[in-house]
């Protein structure tokens, strides 16, 4: 047992000299590129600084009022529209099957009722999610092209006119300016790719959605039935049960032929029994094909954005730490140079 932690301990500290190594690689790397891109001369710290400056104009005045319009995202918002108007009709498909069911006679599709009600007050959170996509659309490219990368190239300015002793801060600002260029890159994405990754898995259930709608409405049409059946088949029980003392008097006879009157009203409860079995268990279905198609708008509205914000930022780390496999050691005295003095 000792024996296992032990290898257990030496295996987590190869992992974590790993990664350090790899930080400091990641480390030296920036500092051997701000040693080679911002030079010591004056010459070439004003090239960059006025590079850094031009890219800031053109973020903030060009790409960035590109990126805030929202006839930029025409074909992205009316994807949106789209299923926005999709789920609207899927929330009043929900509460007019529920509000058809409750009319079936009894308490038997009651709680069927209730939770399709309780479904179509879930569906207001995909709406909600829609509707931050759609204005989260202009708001980030706004934010990442008219703040974060202008504030990057500033950074990047900076260190462009940092002395020859102050790479060490040349490294920091350099480091933190393609941070904040790479994040604010992934906002200004993640919005779009996100919808193009929930249009295709909309496309694959675009066919069974239109099913689950047309499956409400025929639920909520055998329920409005099966209840107009069930209201006048007590009309016809009311009236027969006030003329079955005067039936059997006047039939007392003739016993063997003729429409017995009697049994035909005993027989229209359970005829409108079955029918409203048959809505009930059509409701379920319906109740549960709503289930799979709220299940997949959640994931297509909530779930996707997330993870593709997550992998947009993953890939900005793993640009950011790729792993040579070369010894950092190799790199320290050329990009060193200036630290040591």
């Amino acid at each position: 047992m000792a024996h296992q932690q032990d290898n257990m301990l030496h295996e987590t500290t190869e992992t974590l000299s790993e990664k350090e190594q790899q930080q400091d690689f990641v480390r030296v790397s920036l500092v051997s590129l701000a040693s080679d891109v911002f030079p010591d001369s004056q010459r070439g710290r004003l090239i960059t600084a006025g590079v850094a400056i031009v890219v800031a104009l053109l973020s903030f005045f060009v790409i960035g009022a590109w990126a805030s319009s929202p006839e930029t995202y025409a074909d992205t918002i009316a994807s949106l529209d789209a299923k926005r108007d999709t789920v609207m009709g899927l929330v009043g498909g929900s509460t007019g099957t529920s509000a058809a069911i409750t009319l079936l006679p009894g308490d038997v599709g009651t709680p069927i009722a209730e939770k399709l009600l309780d479904i179509g007050s879930d569906f207001a959170i995909v709406i909600g999610a829609i509707y931050l996509e759609k204005y989260l659309l202009t708001v980030m490219g706004f934010a990442a092209f008219k703040v974060l990368v202008p504030i990057a190239c500033l950074m990047v300015l900076v260190s462009a006119l940092l002395t020859g002793r102050g790479l060490r801060y040349r490294m920091m600002f350099l480091e933190g300016a393609t941070r904040l260029a790479l994040f604010g890159i992934a906002i200004a994405l993640v919005v779009p790719a996100s919808v193009l990754v929930a249009d295709a898995i909309d496309a694959a259930h675009r066919e069974s959605t239109e099913a689950v709608l047309a499956t409400a409405e025929e639920a909520a049409s055998s329920a409005a039935s099966v209840a107009s059946e069930g209201s006048a088949s007590d009309d016809v029980a009311t009236v027969g049960s006030s003329s079955a003392g005067a039936e059997t008097e006047g039939n007392a006879a003739d016993e063997g032929g003729g429409f017995n009157l009697i049994e035909f009203v005993e027989s229209i409860p359970s005829g409108v029994s079955g029918a409203a079995e048959q809505a009930t268990a059509q409701a379920q279905e319906t109740l549960n094909s709503f289930i799979e198609t709220l299940a997949v708008m959640i994931v297509t509205s909530c779930v996707i954005p997330v993870l593709v914000l997550l992998f947009f930022l993953w890939l900005a780390k793993t640009i950011l730490g790729v792993n040579v496999n070369v010894p950092v050691q190799a790199f320290a005295p050329r990009a060193l140079r200036g630290v040591r003095r």
